[in-house]
């Protein structure tokens, strides 16, 4: 068994489901839906194209960070 990321956005009236690992995407009216539709997709995906090189040797790292709002950069950097 592989394990994969999901992340998930609201959009204007789904919620966008995103496997970064191999690049498949689906979507569903609740959060639930949309997880549950993005696995099926990721099975379709791996059964038709198998789990490519990268999603085996790289395992994604997923990192919350802020940033100022309408911040500025101090100085440009070259």
């Amino acid at each position: 068994m592989k394990s994969f990321t999901a992340t998930i956005k609201k959009g204007e009236k789904q919620y966008v489901a995103l496997c970064q690992e191999i690049d498949v995407v689906s979507q569903g009216y609740t959060i639930e839906e949309a997880l549950n539709n993005l696995k099926e997709a990721v099975e379709l995906y791996i059964e038709e194209e198998g789990i490519p090189e990268e999603a085996i040797e790289n395992d994604t790292i997923i990192v919350n960070f802020e940033v100022k709002r309408f911040g500025k950069t101090p100085q440009i950097i070259r």
